[in-house]
């Protein structure tokens, strides 16, 4: 499912919402938790999972193609862990 997926299927759940209004609400949504994790913070939503941000050491890596050493920097890369009850419901038999 893609973003405007989301949107369409919340505003026809919901047609007393513009889908305009939907639009704004996903948005201003997606750029809390964005605007969390870059701050540092985790951002946990119970049940579905949490998202944090893990730091990458600067280490020494490979170009593939030349097999030369190359300098990777140090980065700081999203992490996302599920929730118990996701899953849960994704194991279900």
């Amino acid at each position: 499912m893609i973003k405007s997926e989301l949107i369409q299927k919340i505003a026809d759940e919901n047609p007393h919402l513009y889908q305009r209004d939907v639009e704004r609400i996903v948005n201003t949504f997606f750029e809390e938790i964005i605007g969390a994790m870059s701050e540092g913070h985790r951002v946990e939503l119970r049940g579905f999972g949490a998202f944090s941000v893990k730091k990458r050491n600067a280490r020494t890596g490979r170009n593939p193609r030349t097999g030369a050493a190359v300098h990777v920097e140090e980065k700081h890369v999203p992490f996302f862990k599920t929730g118990k009850l996701l899953r849960d419901r994704l194991n279900e038999k």
